[in-house]
């Protein structure tokens, strides 16, 4: 384990200006997390354009603790008024709900709290001593192998949200067209810059992100009803007590292994981790008759798994660049316009870094955990502020932050076209994320072939010559066939375990 790295990026992090970001940060994302309709991933878009002139490493931070925070911040309105903050906290409402309904608020809040920080700090601590490893591998890395790497995280954008592989992959693709707008570096050719010289430098991602994840919500948001939201009243706020904890320690645990480990799968993200850590807390209870009436470990099951997968999903967007869920899309275009290589790269110039940003987010969990106990009668009155006034704030921030950039109005046309472009893609299954996705990679994608092919005096053959090229263009192959691949084998083996059965049937 390298201490020295680990001592510098904690003390990177441990000043008093870092740490009021990050508790700002926090009561941000909880705030966000708790209101139906705003998404961490909205936050983090319109929060980063005023980053820009902050250090790097608080700036990232900020976001890591956002993006913690507002995972969590999705529990409190799914328990107490039963509408989910954010996506991950679904099956939370499960049972937090029920329990709120005969009284038991405050202690199902409690194990909320309690189950997501354990979660997050189990997956961080996991991280901390698996990253030396990581930065080993990160050595061997070159042009060629960054170039597999990119074209294996595009491979993944058929999974990475919504319900359509073919839709998604779609949307990248058009991801990946905008990011070749532009003057090529190598060639000097124009690309899609029809003879404006807005265009010759392309398209920056900041009024892009803007557009997709805040506008088009806007819009998709203004055709919903008002809705009425009926709080729990009489809230009081205890922590679980001994019985509960070991009636939920084994689920907790186990959980926290389940979202670690889907976090750090390439595109899946927390919703997936929570869904499976409710389903296994259920499966090993020994009371799953109480599941949907009101279990505690119901509750301990998503959350500590929704929470590990926060940490978890940052594995692959730190170490490979390659972005776990929409949040992490956005924090990982933070990363490259605050000057960060995302990646192998990262793990082996600046490892600190990673430390630093992962002490941000071990501070952010204690943290959420005092907020949300102690605030969580405030934060479920955010869910009482109108739609009239809520979404025209959200439209200010958002012009705000597209002309903060770089300040010209032109930034905020794309931010306002990107935003219509992404709600006619909502409307039509089209997700915002695989969007972003194809736009990051495709920007690296193409410096990596750009780089290597010089190396290589333009003979492409020489890609094959690295076997951790080889080793993610045989991934690259099997994410892609897998649509196919998959039923065709589910199939093969359904075949053979019905003629087993017929064979032993016959034989008795």
């Amino acid at each position: 384990m390298d201490i020295d790295s680990i001592v510098t990026g904690v003390t990177l992090i441990l000043t008093p200006t870092s740490l009021l970001l990050i508790m700002l940060s926090v009561l941000i994302g909880v705030t966000i997390g708790a209101l139906p309709g705003l998404s961490s991933t909205m936050a983090v878009a319109l929060l980063l354009p005023f980053t820009l002139g902050m250090e790097p490493v608080v700036a990232i931070s900020m976001m890591a603790a956002l993006y913690c925070a507002g995972t969590f911040g999705g529990s409190i309105t799914a328990i107490l008024i039963n509408a989910p903050g954010a996506p991950p906290a679904v099956a939370t409402a499960l049972d937090g709900y029920p329990m709120a309904q005969r009284g038991e608020a405050g202690r199902a809040l409690g194990m909320a709290a309690i189950a997501s920080v354990s979660g997050g700090l189990i997956s961080l601590v996991i991280f901390i001593f698996a990253a030396p490893a990581l930065a080993a591998v990160a050595l061997s890395f070159r042009p060629q192998e960054y170039f597999a790497l990119t074209l294996f995280g595009l491979s993944m954008l058929a999974a990475i949200s919504g319900k359509s592989a073919p839709r998604n992959l779609i949307s990248g693709m058009l991801g990946v067209l905008v990011s070749v707008v532009g003057i090529h570096l190598v060639t000097g050719v124009e690309r899609f810059t029809f003879g404006t010289t807005w265009l010759y430098d392309g398209i920056d991602f900041v009024p892009v992100l803007i557009g997709v994840f805040a506008i088009s919500e806007m819009l998709k948001q203004s055709q919903a009803p008002e809705q009425i939201m009926e709080r729990v009243k009489n809230l009081a706020i205890k922590l679980p007590g001994r019985d509960d904890l070991r009636r939920t320690w084994a689920t907790i645990l186990r959980s926290s292994g389940i979202g670690t480990i889907v976090g750090i799968l390439p595109a899946e993200g927390t919703t997936v981790a929570a869904i499976m850590g409710y389903n296994e807390a259920k499966r090993w209870s020994k009371h799953p008759e109480e599941f949907g009436k009101g279990s505690i470990e119901g509750i301990a099951g998503p959350e500590a798994a929704n929470n590990a997968g926060t940490s978890g999903a940052m594995v692959p967007t730190l170490a490979l660049g390659i972005p776990g869920s929409g949040t992490t899309a956005v924090i990982l275009a933070a990363l490259i316009m605050h000057g960060f290589r995302p990646g192998p790269f990262l793990m082996r110039e600046t490892p600190e870094i990673l430390y630093a940003i992962f002490a941000a987010m071990l501070i952010a969990n204690f943290a959420f955990l005092f907020v949300g106990l102690a605030g969580a009668r405030v934060f479920s009155m955010v869910t009482l502020i109108p739609r009239t006034f809520l979404w025209p704030s959200v439209f200010i921030f958002a012009v705000v932050g597209a002309y903060a950039y770089n300040q010209q109005m032109f930034d905020v046309w794309v931010m306002l076209i990107a935003g219509l472009v992404g709600f006619v893609g909502l409307r039509h299954g089209f997700g915002p994320a695989p969007f972003v996705m194809g736009l990051v990679l495709g920007n690296l994608l193409e410096k990596n072939w750009s780089q290597a092919m010089i190396i290589f005096d333009s003979d492409w053959t020489l890609f094959f010559h690295s076997w951790i090229a080889n080793l993610f263009f045989v991934l690259t192959a099997l994410s892609l066939s897998s649509p196919i691949l998959g039923p065709w084998l589910r199939r093969r083996f359904s075949f053979r375990a019905k003629r087993a059965t017929q064979q032993t049937d016959s034989g008795s």
